[in-house]
């Protein structure tokens, strides 16, 4: 068994890494990927997707196991299309693939937002400030949304439901003149307040999507204009993808990985193993390929009525 290292460029230049217990059986309590992880999409290179299947037949590979989020599951759904045994595995802290109701790497991003969040709070009360959190959520306010009703956010913005300026600034405003003295607003990164742009739609990855950032500077400098309350903002990014992964997240992709395992062994391809109802099963990619699991309108009506 081999391990691809920096994903589908890692099929396209030929990069592998030896997966024996011994490389493997220690490497449940770190984050991140030993294997490394990269934006490439051999579709967009020129004979892409043709490297890709004859590097594999060249290293004698039975199969492939693709671990990632949708662009990751959407490459192997169309090598699958052109005969590439595959089995995919849904693995992002965004949480926004579909036909899975969790996917690793949400919880400990949940776990190291809601630790940061917390201690922004001590700050922004003993400041008597306003402060913006920037977190990461391209189109799905999955991580903004658990963090912030977990950790007691003032205002939580998320993609699914842009909010006006005027609205976020009004709240504020009235919050502080009755008495309080600091707040926290936490906001996806893919966030698109009315009036403001997300991004710089100018700047793409290799899938296509827009380069985000900058959305909790904008909405800080807003927000301190309009309210009259000095206002900082903080973008945790990728400091949450680091670290130790939760119990919780250990167990999920050890299960995870167990189903993929077995769908290989039974010659189970073209499928992703998934949890859904505390039940792992499979779903064909194709399934998957163009769709985005949102927020749930129970959380968007929980969001709606959570300003305090």
């Amino acid at each position: 068994m081999i391990g691809i290292r920096h994903g589908w460029a890692g099929l396209i230049s030929i990069d592998t890494v030896p997966l024996k217990w011994d490389n493997v059986s220690s490497i449940i309590n770190l984050g991140g990927t030993i294997l490394h992880t990269t934006r490439t999409n051999p579709f967009t290179r020129p004979n892409g997707p043709e490297t890709v299947l004859s590097n594999i037949r060249s290293l004698g590979l039975d199969a492939l196991v693709a671990v990632g989020g949708e662009d990751t599951l959407s490459v192997a759904a169309r090598l699958a299309e052109m005969g590439l045994k595959v089995v995919g595995v849904p693995k992002t802290i965004d949480n926004d693939i579909v036909d899975t109701d969790v996917t690793f790497g949400f919880d400990s991003a949940i776990n190291a937002t809601v630790e940061a969040i917390d201690r922004i709070q001590t700050t922004s009360e003993s400041h008597d400030r306003i402060m913006v959190v920037e977190v990461m959520g391209r189109h799905a306010g999955w991580i903004a949304a658990y963090s912030g009703i977990a950790s007691g956010a003032n205002v939580v913005l998320v993609p699914e439901e842009p909010l006006d300026l005027e609205q976020v600034s009004d709240f504020l405003k009235k919050r502080h003149q009755s008495g309080e003295t600091a707040s926290i607003v936490v906001v996806g990164e893919g966030c698109s307040v009315i009036g403001t742009s997300p991004g710089d739609s100018s700047k793409v990855d290799e899938f296509g999507h827009p380069r985000l950032g900058g959305i909790g500077d904008l909405l800080a400098k807003e927000i301190e204009k309009r309210v009259g309350i000095e206002t900082r903002a903080v973008v945790l990014g990728h400091v949450v993808r680091g670290g130790a992964p939760s119990a919780g997240d250990r167990i999920l992709a050890t299960r995870l990985g167990i189903a993929a395992a077995e769908a290989v062994k039974n010659q189970e391809y073209g499928v992703m193993v998934c949890f859904r109802g505390n039940v792992l099963s499979k779903v064909p990619l194709s399934d998957i390929v163009g769709k985005m699991k949102n927020l749930d309108r129970e959380t968007l009506t929980i969001l709606q009525d959570f300003k305090i």
